[in-house]
């Protein structure tokens, strides 16, 4: 036990944040300004509070790729809690994202986009351009493909095979149009392929094809980056890309925020399957499947400890463990974390650090590599423990993740 660090000495190995308004792309900040001044922000996004919303992510990307000095405002999903009165008086739907400039409201991430190239000039092509246009329907031809798989239930395994080839089809046409571009992505606003950068056409593609990589390694043991290699080296440019990253879920959140959103996600029971998904709840992740990408292990388990360190009165708080018992097992996964040291916790501590474990979410609470390194550790020090209980996460709603509850 006397290895176990205290607050105090967890707080010198702490990362320094990041600059919120001019650094990184970050899920944290409410103004974007890329070095401009902050009257040059006339624009306002609002998107979900959680960062999750794959229609948010596309106005998000769109915005930080061309840098355009943005305020945000961020609204419950209504997956997570109850939706913000102000925003519904304002959006009555309650729908996200939006985006308000001048007074001028605009709803709908295809009308958004739209607005944003009259108003800031193109990213690539533009939504409206032929190109764009197949480009648009092959996703949804793909989007459609992968809900009919993954949320209808089968009674007949051709069912299920049938469902499955359909959604190889269409990805296969996605694939055979970026094994013939030069930089690898579909719509470059380079055309070269030396720093070459993605535009609106890979844009549209990125939330959907970033939960298909998720889910279907979850609920199907289906491996869509090894199967289609230009998709795959698509997905690998993408996670070299800083702003790409600033906005990526890791498969643990996309697997679990997925049923509430979709009406239910059904399981494929095969080897592959039952493998991967072990992986993703035990928090180890799927290492390149996930991310193919090759960053300072050290900086990101430090920044881990700094989101936790900001937040840990209320993690402490919400966790269902009596608090100095997980307190206590907190520390001591943040210390294998850091130092590498184990220390035996007592018995229910493991039932709260799996409780954190399986409720951090991603990019809302920090990046993916950050996030594995502490699911890592949370489930290492929790295996030492005998009890294996944990709470089990709802299909139908996350309101376990409602910031009024669970603030990170």
């Amino acid at each position: 036990m006397n290895n176990i660090l205290s607050w105090t000495d967890l707080e010198k190995l702490k990362a320094e944040d990041i600059d919120r308004v001019n650094g990184i792309t970050n899920s944290y900040s409410s103004l974007r300004l890329f070095n401009n001044h902050e009257k040059d922000a006339n624009l306002i996004l609002y998107r979900d509070r959680h960062a999750w919303c794959p229609y948010c992510q596309k106005i998000w990307l769109w915005l930080e790729l061309k840098e355009i000095p943005y305020k945000i405002k961020k609204i419950n999903m209504f997956c997570y809690g109850e939706k913000e009165n102000w925003y519904l008086n304002k959006v009555r739907s309650g729908k996200l994202p939006a985006i308000e400039i001048n007074g001028h409201l605009v709803t709908e991430s295809d009308e958004i986009l739209g607005f944003l190239e009259k108003e800031f000039g193109l990213l690539g092509s533009s939504i409206l351009s032929e190109k764009l246009i197949e480009l648009r329907k092959l996703e949804r031809d793909i989007f459609s493909a992968w809900c009919n798989w993954l949320c209808r239930k089968e009674f007949l395994k051709t069912e299920s095979s049938t469902r499955k080839n359909k959604l190889r089809l269409a990805l296969h046409k996605l694939d055979e149009l970026l094994k013939v571009s030069e930089t690898g992505f579909l719509d470059p606003i380079q055309k070269c392929s030396i720093n070459s950068q993605p535009g609106t056409g890979d844009i549209i593609f990125i939330p959907y094809l970033e939960r298909m990589n998720a889910s279907l390694c979850y609920y199907k043991g289906f491996n869509l980056r090894k199967e289609f290699t230009n998709i795959n080296n698509w997905l690998t440019l993408l996670e070299d890309n800083s702003v790409y990253r600033g906005t990526q879920g890791d498969f643990h959140t996309h697997s679990h925020d997925l049923p509430p959103q979709m009406g239910g996600c059904f399981k494929e029971i095969n080897d592959e399957q039952i493998y991967f998904s072990k992986l993703i709840d035990n928090g180890n992740g799927l290492g390149k499947l996930e991310i193919n990408n090759h960053d300072d292990l050290v900086y990101f388990s430090k920044f881990a400890l700094t989101r936790i360190i900001k937040h840990k009165k209320n993690i402490i708080n919400t966790n269902p463990c009596e608090n100095n018992t997980f307190e206590e097992s907190l520390r001591s996964a943040l210390t294998y974390m850091l130092t590498g040291k184990t220390n035996e916790i007592k018995g229910f501590g493991a039932v709260g650090l799996r409780y954190l474990r399986d409720r951090i979410s991603v990019p809302r609470d920090m990046p993916l590599i950050s996030a594995r390194l502490l699911r890592q550790s949370l489930e290492k020090v929790a295996s030492s423990s005998k009890p294996k209980e944990i709470y089990p996460l709802n299909k139908k709603h996350r309101f376990d993740q409602d910031p009024k509850k669970f603030k990170l």
